[in-house]
């Protein structure tokens, strides 16, 4: 099956579709010396600015750029208003769902999702059992992982609700976008992301405990420098203008939390979380951790703080229960799913099992915890020895996989080392969820595979980055 092209279209007959229009014109006219030269001081420009990403496990030195492709992703804004409805849709059905796990459980007793899968999944956290959070959101920053197949055909391809990165690298590269391009971008209507950060500050500030007064105290929690987001903590605290914390500037005293500073303890009314649910508090959780904040979920059980997203979230991040999401929003919302899922085969199940051993070399297979494009096997691509090596691993762990056709993910044009050519792209959008309602910033991280043939986009696994444009309804022209 032939990938869509974007900027071509579904026959790729030398035409090219409206909203690409100025954009192919930009690119018949640029002399490609000239194209290199701008890739170049990007690249510059991204090693001055510091947003790198880190990676320990490779040897050498582990700080890198995300490679940056100059040719922008463009939708209009038809095609965005049925993207942002469909995730506003799964996001506010997520929230329902993660709220019901740790309460009732009607969407369990209704057999809609199978008990076993929540009550015994390893991202399902028993001290939530029971406590209400504020506005009823657990999910406040997702990150939606999309992939689009036609014209008119985006699906969903996994829910990040954890700790969901990649948006500093969405402002970045529409920063650099700007700057180097100034005309392009007076010639198309694009809507704006740059106002993400205020967006978020209001997000994590209408989830603040009902006891807080006056304005929120509201901030970032991270790991420290060597985790390999750290960049994107910096930068989102900066741009929110609130204060970047570790563990050991964070203290609880009476199941309230508070911040050392140079004036003594300040209250903290809102912690935005950049580590993982395991290492938040050594008291309750593991208590090895030292990255934590001894007390802390105590005085979150209390409710004298917020924590986002909410502990437990990730449940929705197990791609096992992706498959049900569709359901959930049937049975919470009583509206069929706007964005489908992409059609997926559960290896715990014995008939979709054997579909799955017996087709390996169609099917990408999946670590239900997996991420980064780790723990995952794309048949096409692989040596019949690992397709064998794989089919082991899901005989003796059939509960660990899931398994998705081999899609013709969509392409967009993008600089490689003979020109521009069509390279694979993904999109995450950020949904925001607060007690005041969703916002959705117009656009994404789109991840290209730069490689040619590619459909891995990670950037752990050599992938790029491109700016996503959303532009206004109406022609493109004058103005930005």
């Amino acid at each position: 099956m032939a990938a869509f092209d974007e900027m071509l279209g579904p026959t790729a007959d030398g035409g090219c579709r409206a909203p690409y229009a100025l954009v192919r014109d930009w690119l018949d006219r640029t002399p490609p010396d000239h194209l290199a030269r701008k890739a170049l001081e990007a690249e510059q420009l991204f090693r001055r600015i510091g947003i790198t990403f880190a990676v320990y496990t490779e040897g050498g030195d582990p700080e890198r750029l995300i490679p940056f492709d100059l040719v922008p992703r463009v939708l209009d804004a038809k095609e965005w208003a049925h993207v942002s409805a469909g995730l506003e849709q799964r996001c506010k059905a997520l929230n329902l769902f993660i709220h019901d796990v740790y309460h009732d459980q009607e969407i369990l007793k209704a057999g809609k999702v199978p008990e076993a899968l929540i009550l015994h999944n390893p991202s399902y956290l028993a001290e939530m059992q029971g406590l209400d959070v504020p506005g009823g959101v657990y999910a406040h920053i997702a990150g939606i992982d999309m992939v689009r197949v036609g014209p008119d055909q985006f699906y969903v391809l996994e829910d990040n609700a954890r700790t969901p990165s990649g948006v500093s690298y969405m402002l970045e590269n529409r920063e650099v976008m700007m700057r180097l391009f100034p005309d392009l971008f007076r010639a198309h209507p694009i809507r704006p992301v740059g106002h993400y950060a205020e967006e978020l500050l209001q997000t994590l500030r209408s989830v603040a405990p009902a006891r807080a007064t006056g304005e929120p105290r509201v901030v970032l929690l991270t790991p420290g420098p060597y985790n390999s987001a750290y960049y994107e903590h910096a930068f989102l605290a900066d741009e929110m203008g609130v204060e970047l914390v570790q563990g050991d500037d964070l203290v609880v005293h009476d199941a309230v939390v508070y911040m050392r500073t140079t004036e003594g303890l300040k209250r903290v009314d809102v912690v935005y979380k950049r580590l993982d649910d395991d290492f938040i508090d050594p008291l309750v959780f593991r208590p090895d951790s030292s990255l934590g904040v001894p007390g802390l979920f105590h005085a979150y059980r209390a409710g004298n703080v917020t924590l986002t997203n909410a502990v437990g979230a990730g449940i929705c991040d197990d791609k096992a229960v992706y498959t049900y999401v569709p359901d959930m929003v049937r049975f919470y919302l009583g509206e069929e799913p706007i964005l489908k899922n992409v059609p997926t085969w559960r290896c715990h199940d014995p008939d979709d099992l054997a579909y799955v051993l017996g087709n390996l070399h169609d099917l990408v297979v999946k670590a239900v915890h997996g991420s980064g494009g780790y723990g995952m096997l794309v048949g096409p691509h692989a040596t019949r020895a690992e397709r064998d090596d794989f089919a082991a691993l899901l005989r003796a762990k059939p509960h660990d996989y899931v398994a998705q056709p081999t899609l013709a993910l969509s392409t967009c044009p993008t600089m490689t080392g003979s020109g521009v050519a069509p390279r694979h792209v993904d999109l995450r959008p950020f949904v925001l969820s607060g007690a005041d309602g969703v916002r959705i910033v117009p656009g994404g991280l789109t991840r290209v595979a730069l490689k040619e043939g590619s459909l891995v986009v990670n950037s752990s696994q050599g992938g790029g980055t491109k700016d996503t444009w959303i532009l206004e309804d109406g022609e493109a022209g004058e103005g930005a």
